[in-house]
């Protein structure tokens, strides 16, 4: 019977692990801590490693020839993988697997849903209500069907939320480096220049990667329309931070809704009562009344989470068996 460790676990994951070990016979070792050098734990008895982290694993060469004589694969569930040292890794031999499409839908509700929210001023009416203040000014709102929202990455999610605007009469923007054609009836593809110049509202879902690194910044905040709404269910550091910090507080972005920023692993599902945030920039975000923070949960749905369990798992038992898994990095 193969045995598998799987890290970072959570108590919402724990069902669909079991019923995984249950219907594949198979063992699962389960652990609360993130994988790094600091933490390994004892590898012998381990035939496959499941993961889940955005912080960096943080191991070296040696680190990985180290585990690549215990195991021959790491698989993360999710579809990031940039917390892996890839190449070290690969160099190790060990085989890389994620999950690229654990439920499209879950993310592209959540960036809908934050659209909404944007455009009704319903943070903005929350406060005020809080504070026994009932009053409308200020505050009128946009229908959805009457603004033009583009969308930076037109991939499985990008291409899943484009579907859901077009159903409900959105004029919807495209800008993808490989367009889909099967798209092109819910989505008119434009240049990235074009998207920022012509989008009253601008949706991030973007692979990570050193090409997408600050895809937005002070020159592209500078070409979007002035108080332009902006969604990031992506990754982090896809926004400069302190370029967006900068333009939010003069007003060229109108609002954000982040669910996903730079230098989160150290706050996102972390209790932090009684310590508080101490990057300076989320706590910046934070503090502003134009800014709608969410700690990273777009994927965390019941389809979603039993998706990435039982993908990764499967990748898992592919290479474990020798066969290619069609998720490999």
């Amino acid at each position: 019977m193969n045995k598998i460790l799987m890290t970072s676990v959570r108590s919402d994951e724990e069902q669909a692990i079991r019923h995984y070990a249950e219907k594949n016979n198979v063992e699962i070792v389960i652990s609360r801590d993130d994988f790094h050098p600091e933490t390994l734990p004892d590898l012998t008895e381990i035939d496959g490693l499941v993961i889940q982290q955005t912080a960096k694993i943080g191991g070296d060469q040696q680190f990985y020839h180290h585990i690549a004589k215990q195991i021959t694969q790491i698989a993360t569930r999710t579809a990031g993988y940039d917390m892996i040292e890839v190449d070290l890794a690969k160099k190790a031999g060990l085989k890389i697997t994620n999950v690229p499409a654990y439920s499209p839908r879950s993310v592209a509700e959540m960036a809908l849903m934050q659209i909404l929210r944007l455009l009704r001023h319903t943070p903005e009416f929350d406060k005020r209500i809080a504070n026994n203040d009932f009053r409308w000014t200020g505050l009128q709102a946009r229908e959805i069907h009457s603004v033009t929202i583009g969308i930076v990455g037109v991939g499985r999610i990008g291409g899943t939320l484009a579907k859901l605007l077009n159903s409900i009469g959105v004029n919807v923007l495209g800008y993808d480096t490989d367009r889909d054609a099967s798209l092109c009836d819910v989505i008119t593809y434009v240049t990235k220049d074009e998207l920022l110049a012509q989008s009253d509202v601008i949706s991030l879902h973007v692979d990570l990667n050193e090409t997408s690194i600050h895809l937005l910044s002070e020159a592209d905040f500078l070409k979007m329309k002035k108080g332009v709404l902006l969604i990031n269910a992506s990754r982090g550091p896809v926004i400069n931070t302190s370029d967006l910090i900068t333009f939010l507080g003069n007003g060229q972005v109108g609002a954000v809704a982040l669910d996903t920023v730079e230098n989160e692993s150290g706050v996102f599902n972390h209790d932090l009562h009684g310590q508080g945030v101490q990057d300076a920039r989320i706590q910046k975000l934070l503090s502003m009344s134009n800014v709608i923070i969410t700690p990273h949960v777009g994927f965390f749905t019941n389809i979603a989470v039993k998706n990435m369990v039982d993908i990764s798992l499967d990748d898992t038992l592919m290479i474990l068996n020798g066969q290619s898994s069609p998720h490999e990095v």
